[in-house]
């Protein structure tokens, strides 16, 4: 049976979502967040990735973006971002966090120690501009309905900032027609 969450053939505009396993809060300071806006900064300027909109949660992410071969570019960025969690997990001695990456590992996956993200992105193309909008408005708002902050731009690992201040802590590629 075909998954309705597949990527399809050439380029396109996609909502996607990555979650870390068993929704471990691993992003809960800065050099972790880090890690994420450092590989999707690489990915948008050395990949041809475009970035539209994005948030970063305690556990998971949110990506509006386009490109082609997204599912190697994403599987890419999820298995560096994967290690470099490992190693700064080592690094701060964050046993605990390095016993549940180990616990929650999939039995199958034989080739590592650990299981940072869990498996699938859930990618939905984007038909057309009202479903853009839509889809930023879930994005943004992401960390107001968490009670985090109250105005979306106030969220910092968030695009929301480069939407209404034009300024963010990593450079996007805003949407301006669909």
């Amino acid at each position: 049976m075909r998954s309705r969450y597949q990527f399809e053939d050439g380029k396109g505009l996609y909502f996607i979502t990555s979650t870390i396993v068993e929704f471990i809060p691993v992003f809960t300071s800065d050099t972790y967040f880090n890690i994420i806006t450092d590989s999707l900064s690489y990915c948008r300027n050395e990949k041809e990735v475009e970035i539209i909109a994005y948030v970063i949660m305690n556990n998971h992410f949110h990506l509006l973006i386009y490109s082609d071969q997204l599912s190697n570019k994403i599987k890419s960025i999820k298995r560096y971002t994967a290690r470099k969690i490992i190693k700064q997990a080592k690094q701060d001695g964050k046993e605990w966090l390095l016993n549940q990456f180990s616990f929650y590992k999939k039995s199958y996956k034989r080739k590592s120690k650990y299981q940072v993200w869990q498996e699938g992105v859930h990618p939905k193309l984007i038909q057309n501009m009202e479903m853009a909008r839509q889809k930023m408005d879930y994005i943004h708002y992401n960390p107001v309905r968490k009670g985090l902050v109250k105005k979306p731009e106030d969220w910092i690992y968030s695009s929301a900032s480069n939407y209404v201040t034009g300024r963010g802590i990593m450079e996007i590629d805003k949407i301006e027609e669909f």
